[in-house]
């Protein structure tokens, strides 16, 4: 969605319903402003030292099917956008199975390539996503006949060739992706627990641990900001692998959030609680969902409770010991997920389809520059 003067009357009225300390900056002037033409006035140069603030890089998935190209590799704005602002980046699909291993025998590592060398010559750092997952799986392995002993020998050899080939080079791994559902229990349509037994988690983390023990390695959910039966699971699981010497250094809320409900206000003390456990802690797939009014542009009301969603994530991750990495999934509406798969839904990015920048884009920038 492209801001229009609608748009821009909303971010001008936003001052009305968020403090202005979140929307000095975010006058209508300055709507479709371009990042990084300043240092200060971006988000990596913003955060503390050590803190890292990324985002997810563009492509595959819901991508293929719009009318526009690769994002990543066709967008020349996008990519000044994306090094001038973030320290970290995430692909959005690319190092998923069905892109980076389409055939049994073959691997695709281009697009992660690319994305990997892009992060070095920019000074950013990346995170791996993701290795187990029940989601995203090429057809050769989900419809194979497969005995439990080539099953395991494939995630083995899977896990041990892509962590291997970018030893040094991914600072974050999302080892084990939504194994559990919202009651708690694994999930039965994950091929590896469901054909291999849950004691295949503890593998994945071990063989991701060999391939490159620098490496930090991660549990990653949605719907795990507040303490439930979800987070709950995770908890108990994280502390019995620990236990066992299994090498499980993080645990991740995605943080998919939307104004349709309220904002998780026990994110902290849940992420507190992970960290007593000796845990590194992390946001990683954040973004703001809304329904849009028939227009398609948010109101002033709206953008402000988005930019406050943002902001409390943010101040909540920082208020814990060793969460020190967070990232927005996409900066841009131009290509975001939401409106595919969230139907009414939308706008749920930091910046417009041009790249302006929204309240919750200095809410984030301003929350980062006071620390």
């Amino acid at each position: 969605m492209k801001p229009t003067r609608l748009a821009t009357a909303a971010i001008a009225a936003v001052a009305l319903t968020v403090p202005l300390t979140l929307v000095a900056s975010a006058a209508p002037q300055q709507l479709g402003d371009r990042p990084g033409h300043a240092k200060k006035e971006t988000l990596r140069s913003a955060a503390p030292k050590g803190f890292y603030i990324g985002t997810a890089v563009a492509g595959g998935g819901h991508h293929e099917e719009q009318p526009y190209p690769d994002p990543f590799s066709s967008d020349r704005p996008y990519r000044e956008v994306l090094a001038a602002e973030f320290s970290s980046v995430s692909p959005e699909n690319q190092m998923k199975w069905e892109y980076i291993h389409p055939e049994r025998d073959r691997y695709n590592f281009a697009a992660a390539d690319a994305i990997v060398r892009f992060a070095k010559q920019n000074r950013q750092v990346v995170r791996g996503h993701t290795l187990l997952w029940h989601s995203q799986n090429p057809e050769w392995l989900e419809q194979g006949d497969f005995t439990p002993e080539q099953l395991r020998e494939i995630l083995r050899e899977h896990i041990t060739t892509v962590v291997k080939r970018y030893a040094g080079r991914i600072q974050q791994w999302d080892v084990a992706n939504e194994i559990f559902t919202d009651t708690g229990a694994l999930r039965s349509e994950n091929i590896w627990i469901r054909e291999l037994g849950p004691g295949i988690v503890a593998d994945a983390f071990r063989w991701a641990h060999k391939a490159d023990p620098k490496a930090k390695l991660f549990f990653n959910d949605f719907g795990v900001e507040s303490v439930n039966a979800k987070s709950d699971a995770y908890y108990a699981l994280i502390k019995q692998l620990r236990a066992e010497g299994v090498p499980v250094h993080g645990f991740s809320a995605q943080a998919h959030l939307s104004t349709r409900y309220g904002f998780p206000g026990d994110l902290e003390t849940n992420l507190k609680r992970f960290s007593a456990l000796g845990l590194e802690t992390a946001i990683t797939e954040l973004d703001v969902r809304m329904d849009l009014p028939e227009s398609g542009v948010p109101t002033a009301e709206q953008l402000a409770q988005q930019a406050d969603y943002y902001q409390r994530t943010l101040t909540a991750c920082l208020n814990v010991d060793g969460c020190d990495s967070f990232t927005i999934w996409g900066f841009t509406d131009k290509y975001s997920w939401v409106p595919v798969f969230f139907e009414g839904e939308g706008a749920a990015t930091v910046m417009w389809d041009d790249f302006g920048r929204k309240p919750a884009y200095y809410a984030l920038r301003s929350t980062l520059a006071k620390r």
